[in-house]
């Protein structure tokens, strides 16, 4: 199998929800399954509430520099 030089060189990291979802999901129990979902939901609500965040933050800024 020849491999891809810029996989090789590109000097990234790999992106780990890209490599989440490579991962085989047979050999996982019913509980490991069920404890993923439990951390996946987690992370989603992380990613959520940061959104929000993010989002106050913008609404502060523009507000404050808002042409008047």
């Amino acid at each position: 199998m020849a491999m891809d030089l810029d996989d090789l060189f590109s000097g990234k990291p790999s992106d780990p929800l890209t490599e989440l979802g490579k991962q085989d999901l047979g050999p996982l129990s019913v509980a490991e399954l069920d404890a993923r979902i439990a951390a996946l939901r987690e992370e989603i609500t992380r990613v959520e509430n940061h959104m929000a965040e993010v989002a106050r933050h913008k609404a502060s800024a523009d507000a404050l520099f808002a042409k008047r």
